[in-house]
């Protein structure tokens, strides 16, 4: 028999894995297990059902989402020409009609000579053989299949839950009022530390008791765990339960002055090149103009620029950092891939995206040809890097933004942030361009 693909889920990331390996002459079956079995938040039997929103971000290109859209669009992605094709008005954001968005791919995918459709849950895979296995079974993966997952990753790689921090640029900080340190200086001054004295502390307490959440959806359980508390929901706890906990100060002296702050914000480095920073412990379900309110209190952040908010709800996903190389493989298992917001990525296209490798990879191992990796400045490039490269220890989920892409070299020209942008923009399809030509 001729080797296949199989793709479990048919979702976005799935449904685009299905159709690049299609397109390159495989023989694909998909693995659906709607709408047999459904998931508590689908309510259909299409393919690349949108769930919480119709809406695929920004389409200016001097965005990052733009950007990524822009690349998916010259590599032929199935997900982009659909939604192009169900486009609605929407300002400068790209919204589609959901039902006729779905309808597209389904029908795309189900009327492909080489694309066959099973309709059953899949509970285990084969980790030996020679038919590639792309699992892209989203966030509200089956509880079989979650345990096989665990089985196979080991049950410390796998998360039933996404706690992201919000991130800022380095360069936007007031660095003047923050200070270098790690605590009782026991390693290098790895993280900044923005001091609050105890008025400081109070008001953020209080603006966090008394700002307004994200409404959780049905389908998503209210249960916290001790790790990823919000911050809001740890400032309810008491008046000083911040102060002992992610905001204690103590070990963290102001060496300007040698005395110890009420309490302090540290901010953490989140990428490679060291421009990106994470608040340490402000996870939150906050909405996202409450978070640009109320983070802009602590002091040093009056001017920051928020590349990322945070956000908390269920998700599973994986350490992809210690278990998948840059070609989406299963590092222990060659013939096993993953996509998708299961591999800790945010966001519809996001997940397209890394359908997209995964489809043309599966389709390269049967055929015996070279792996694809992106080029790092390229967005979807960056993507794949962050996600499995990045330090494990903490590893978050992340979507399309400009501070993922390598920094510029000094060259010593300053630019502002939509000259930057426009540069980045410029420089990652020129990437991409040479990438193509090149395989």
């Amino acid at each position: 028999m001729i080797p296949r693909v199989h793709v479990v889920g048919a979702g976005l990331a799935g449904s685009e894995a299905a159709w690049q390996a299609a397109r390159l002459g495989c023989e694909v079956v998909i693995h659906e297990m709607r709408p047999s079995k459904q998931t508590p938040a689908h309510q259909t039997g299409e393919f690349a059902e949108l769930v919480c929103s119709n809406s695929l971000k920004s389409k200016r290109l001097t965005s990052a989402s733009g950007l990524l859209k822009e690349e998916l669009s010259r590599l032929g992605s199935l997900i982009m020409s659909c939604a192009l094709g169900h486009e609605v008005p929407a300002g400068q954001a790209l919204a589609v009609d959901r039902q006729g968005f779905a309808a597209c791919v389904s029908q795309t995918l189900r009327q492909h000579p080489r694309v066959s459709v099973v309709s059953e849950e899949v509970t285990d895979f084969p980790l030996q053989g020679e038919e590639p296995w792309i699992i892209a079974s989203g966030p509200l993966t089956s509880s079989a299949l979650a345990e096989s997952l665990r089985r196979i990753t080991g049950s410390s790689q796998l998360y039933f839950y996404d706690a992201v921090a919000p991130i800022v640029a380095l360069e936007s900080l007031d660095l003047s009022r923050i200070y270098r340190a790690s605590r009782y200086g026991r390693e290098e001054a790895d993280y900044l530390n923005c001091p609050l004295d105890k008025e400081q502390y109070q008001r953020l307490h209080q603006e966090l008791l008394t700002a307004e959440c994200h409404p959780l959806h049905d389908f998503e359980e209210i249960r916290y765990f001790e790790g990823c508390i919000p911050i809001e929901e740890m400032a309810r706890r008491g008046a000083e339960t911040l102060a002992f906990g992610p905001l204690k100060p103590v070990g963290l002296e102001d060496p300007g002055s040698g005395l110890r702050p009420y309490a302090v914000v540290q901010l953490r480095q989140d990428n490679a090149a060291g421009d990106l920073y994470n608040l340490v412990g402000f996870q939150t379900n906050l909405k996202y103009g409450e978070q640009d309110r109320i983070f802009r209190l602590i002091p040093g952040l009056e001017n920051a620029e928020f590349l990322r908010y945070g956000r908390m709800h269920r998700n599973i996903f994986l350490s992809s950092p210690e278990l998948l190389r840059p070609s989406l493989q299963l590092k222990a298992h060659d013939m096993v891939l993953c996509a998708g917001q299961l591999i800790g990525v945010e966001g519809y296209l996001e997940s397209a995206a890394m359908g997209w490798l995964a489809g043309q990879n599966a389709a390269r191992l049967i055929q015996d040809k070279e792996l694809l990796v992106l080029p790092d400045m390229t967005m979807l490039g960056a993507l794949v890097q962050y996600i499995t490269c990045t330090e494990a220890k903490h590893f978050q989920p992340m979507n399309a933004i400009f501070g993922i892409l390598p920094s510029f070299e000094a060259s010593g020209k300053k630019m502002n942030k939509q000259q930057r942008q426009e540069e980045y923009v410029k420089r990652s399809l020129e990437a991409l361009a040479q990438w193509m030509k090149k395989v």
